[in-house]
């Protein structure tokens, strides 16, 4: 009844306006009705490319669809246009002459909202001509650990990833023909093991090593050794006293360091770069180029040439940290605890309920979630009952000195299956920490979780096999990429 009424009156109102925009027309003058119920605001007379004209405001959308449909049913000499406004649309009335000026009106305004829309969709697009120009030249490109930055760039400018390596090795080829890993290259060889000491290959570590010099931003940004190639920087006046400070996983400076070490590692190997040949052809190169880290800890190593993988046999290979295998049936997800509390401080009130080895190990999601790994997948479902049973007895005396106190002090502290864990990360929204994520899709119930914990069993049947676990580094960075 509301929409009738509605419709009725501004049917009346548009009306109104029609008759005195066609009385002025003729001569006469223009009738001034009163109407309580429409403010002036909400219906202006404006001149749309020279045609008078209604602009429509402080309308809901519902609104605007009837009022709409009024006109397209009420009146031909009307037409009802949604224009660009700066940074929004705005709801037009306008009235045209003839059924061809009514036509010629529609073309304009269809023209032009195809014109915005190949604007925007421009803008939008604008680096993935980087990409396309980076892969129709077949430039090589040159990253630090950076199987998963290549897999975010496939993702994220060519296509939808595949579900399996064997299909997403040949859409990394077809793109990026010539993909060659810094970490790789500090790793099978030789003479650049010895110089780096069997230490850490992580980025920033590999590139103090080579390029301490450049490292240090002090003296000139070329190195002292003879033996190694001379880098040029140039900064702006800002940056040149402290040009390189705290620039470390900034993805421009990370992109930086790749090339530097790269360079240095080149020259170890003993190519020439005063020579014009392609570095793609370079025979010192061939065994490393499109060789990947699958997963470092593990040393896995996919060549993206054939797709086969393989493990790492160098001696490098076994001062690496070995990480657990990861089972998704033995893994709780526990978040929006207070931020201060630390991984080593959960897994110590964890093992004294569970005991000693009951726990594999904890990885920190942010500040207030974590994943816990369970030598058992039963702990899973014994923790979440007894966490359940703990918050029904927050009045008791031996809540407070429960090994879980601290875990699920301020109240708010949920904890799931992994199950559940994939239901929240599939949601649209998105917030920053986990916990918020979890409250906004709602599944931090307790009716939820316990259904998740009678269905795990099932869940988890065929699914134990081990993630990627490139996160294992200690930082988890997420490195620039650059092309030579």
């Amino acid at each position: 009844m509301a929409d009738i009424l509605f419709v009725e009156r501004m049917r009346n109102k548009i009306s109104d306006w029609h008759d005195d925009l066609l009385q002025i027309r003729n001569g006469g003058s223009q009738r001034t009705p009163e109407d309580s119920n429409v403010s002036v605001n909400q219906f202006q007379t404006i001149f749309f490319k020279t045609r008078p004209a209604i602009k429509l405001d402080a309308f809901t959308s519902r609104q605007l669809r009837l009022i709409k449909s009024v006109v397209e049913k009420s009146f031909n000499d009307l037409a009802y246009i949604r224009v660009s406004d700066g940074s929004c649309f705005q709801q037009i009335i306008v009235y045209t002459d003839s059924r061809l000026d009514r036509d010629l009106l529609m073309k304009e305004v269809k023209e032009s909202h195809l014109k915005e829309a190949e604007m925007k969709i421009e803008a939008a697009i604008g680096f993935r001509h980087v990409i396309d120009l980076l892969s129709s030249e077949q430039k090589l490109i040159v990253g630090h650990n950076c199987f998963l930055d290549i897999a975010h760039i496939c993702r994220k400018f060519v296509g939808p990833l595949p579900s399996s390596l064997e299909e997403y090795v040949p859409l990394v080829q077809n793109t990026f023909p010539f993909i060659i890993d810094t970490k790789i290259l500090l790793n099978a060889n030789n003479i650049l093991q010895l110089k780096m000491k069997k230490s850490s290959t992580s980025l920033a570590k590999a590139f103090a090593i080579l390029c301490p010099h450049i490292a240090s931003g002090v003296g000139s940004f070329g190195s002292a050794l003879n033996s190694s190639v001379a880098v040029e920087v140039q900064v702006d006046d800002m940056r040149s006293s402290n040009w390189n400070s705290g620039a470390k996983h900034e993805a421009g400076y990370d992109a930086f360091m790749t090339g530097c070490i790269f360079a240095q590692s080149c020259n170890h190997l003993g190519i020439d770069f005063t020579s014009h040949s392609m570095l793609t052809k370079q025979d010192k190169l061939q065994h490393y180029i499109n060789h990947l880290y699958l997963s470092w800890s593990s040393g896995d190593i996919v060549d993206l040439k054939t797709g086969q993988t393989r493990t790492e046999s160098s001696a490098l290979n076994s001062y690496k940290t070995q990480q657990p295998k990861i089972l998704f049936p033995n893994i709780v997800i526990i978040w929006g605890f207070l931020s201060k509390l630390k991984a080593r401080e959960i897994k110590e009130s964890l093992t004294k309920v569970f005991g000693l080895t009951s726990v594999t190990s904890i990885f920190h999601l942010d500040k207030t979630a974590v994943f816990v790994q369970f030598s058992k997948p039963e702990l899973v479902s014994d923790f979440l009952k007894l966490k359940s049973e703990m918050e029904k007895k927050k009045n008791d005396a031996i809540y407070v000195l429960h090994p879980f106190s601290d875990l699920l002090e301020g109240g708010l502290t949920g904890a799931a299956c992994y199950e559940v864990y994939k239901e929240i990360c599939e949601s649209p929204v998105s917030k920053v920490l986990f916990a918020d994520q979890a409250e906004a899709v709602c599944v931090n119930s307790e009716a939820k979780v316990l259904r998740s914990m009678a269905h795990k069993t099932d869940s988890f049947a065929d699914s134990e096999s081990a993630i990627d676990s490139k996160t294992a580094e200690t930082s988890g960075e997420i490195l620039g990429l650059v092309s030579c």
